[in-house]
């Protein structure tokens, strides 16, 4: 009995003292106010269960991984001059992003039959290489399909370089890429979650950019992963409402570069991208905005934030997942109420039931400010969208979640031509025509919800 009474006095000691360790490593963390003292309330109120979930979730763009990846350093010779800047291309640089270039041309692919089409019409052109990042690629008919077409290019000569999300991917099987690594192909995991141990942060390390790149010369991207509900031959019942599309001129480049870094930490195995000057396919002005663990500062966070502050007409987003931090969320209000047409559009119901929790105060109160709050009843939205004035299309990879602005590994394009801006205008009228307008007002038992899930959304 004595001896058991000793080894629990020093469990409880070592208990708290590696919970000292923890407070004093989330204290220096750069995070927001809410975060730090959501995890802080969990780890006093709840140690054996908030250390460990610190260590699989909590570490913001941990060291000890993350530090091994090098910063993305993309090449800017082919920018257009800081005279002829947006504001916020102009903010962007300071991060050490290239700034817009000229002579691109983007399509859109409106729905995800188009999405299909381009994808599959990249791999069958592509003449030299086909590099490809996506978070989800699904065992079901359409992965299996994709799969095959690039083992079959493999085969052919093609260099063709898979990567894959260890967490988005992680029901697939290294097994189901066999056919491109045995055509010659290369097929990697982006951090794997259960690679040597689940702890040190790696759960909350994850790569959500999308790409294809082809030849170098060309990139389908956006927020669309492959999966027979994103993407597909024919319309199916239920098809998500995401947004992709096809890039080509010299900001394709950045993907690139994006891919290698990737690309790099992932394997350890490198190459160069092609320096040749990309002749100009187009008016677009475009430019390739990374963030994450990779890229110094927030960028996309900090681009938002601008966004909302510096807006003198408009501010449309489009998002599967609406959770803010407390900063963000203020930056919203303030423009409803100084009379921005404020509009954000979600799906009515996303496959996520606590981001949906969490979202509802926040949308209250911008609609209460004079924002307006659209509700997509026709399934699921996953198109990550944001409309400013008629400077700025952007369209990309990241949610207007806090795991999207300050954790994941996230690429968006922002277009700044006339076009691209009123295409994307367009595509979201559309949407809009399916949706319900209003957030309904609730009784004191689901706000008591909403305000558990909110208080715990900044944990991640």
């Amino acid at each position: 009995m004595k001896h058991f009474e000793i080894i629990s006095h020093v469990f409880l000691i070592s208990g708290f003292l590696f919970a000292i360790v923890v407070v004093s490593h989330i204290l220096r963390q750069r995070r927001s106010p809410a975060g730090t003292i959501s995890w802080l309330l969990i780890i006093i109120l709840l140690p054996y269960i908030g250390i460990p979930l610190y260590f699989l979730f909590g570490g913001r763009k941990t060291k000890r991984v993350a530090g091994r990846k090098a910063n993305i350093n993309l090449y800017s010779s082919e920018t257009i001059p800081h005279s002829e800047a947006n504001t916020l291309d102009k903010l962007l640089r300071t991060y050490n992003i290239p700034g817009a270039s000229a002579g691109n041309r983007v399509s859109l692919c409106h729905t995800g039959e188009d999405g299909y089409r381009q994808l599959m019409e990249l791999i069958d052109e592509a003449q030299s290489s086909l590099y490809l990042l996506t978070f989800i690629l699904s065992e079901d008919d359409i992965g299996t399909e994709v799969v095959g077409k690039l083992a079959k290019r493999a085969a052919e000569g093609i260099t063709v370089r898979v990567l894959l999300d260890g967490l988005g991917s992680m029901h697939t099987k290294k097994s189901f890429l066999k056919p491109i690594i045995e055509a010659g192909g290369e097929a990697e995991f982006f951090i794997p979650v259960f690679f040597h141990t689940p702890f040190h942060g790696r759960a909350n390390l994850r790569n959500h950019r999308k790409m294809l790149v082809a030849d170098e010369k060309k990139v389908i991207a956006g927020g669309t992963n492959i999966a027979e509900e994103y993407i597909g031959p024919a319309p199916v019942e239920g098809r998500w409402q995401d947004l992709a599309f096809v890039l080509e001129g010299s900001a394709v480049r950045h993907y690139t570069e994006i891919f290698i870094s990737d690309w790099k930490f992932a394997t350890g195995k490198t190459f160069d991208v092609n320096k040749n000057k990309i002749e100009p396919a187009g008016s677009s002005v475009v430019q390739v905005v990374p963030s994450g663990p990779d890229v110094p500062g927030d960028p996309m966070y900090d681009a938002v934030l601008t966004a909302a502050y510096s807006a003198r007409s408009r501010l449309w987003i489009v998002t599967p997942y609406f959770v803010p931090d407390e900063s963000l969320a203020q930056a919203l209000v303030l423009a409803a109420h100084r009379g921005i047409d404020l509009k954000i559009l979600v799906p009515e119901k996303s496959n996520h039931k606590l981001a949906d929790l969490a979202r509802g105060t926040y949308l209250r109160e911008i609609q209460r400010a004079g924002g307006t709050i659209y509700l997509y009843t026709g399934g699921m939205v996953h198109a990550k969208i944001l409309l400013l004035d008629n400077v700025l299309a952007s369209v990309g990879s990241a949610n207007m979640d806090m795991r999207s602005l300050f954790l994941n590994y996230e690429v968006s394009m922002f277009a700044y031509s006339e076009k691209d801006i009123l295409e994307t205008e367009a595509w979201i009228k559309k949407l809009m025509e399916s949706s319900k307008t209003g957030v309904r007002e609730i009784g004191e038992l689901k706000k008591v919800c909403e305000g558990i899930v909110r208080m715990s959304a900044p944990l991640l």
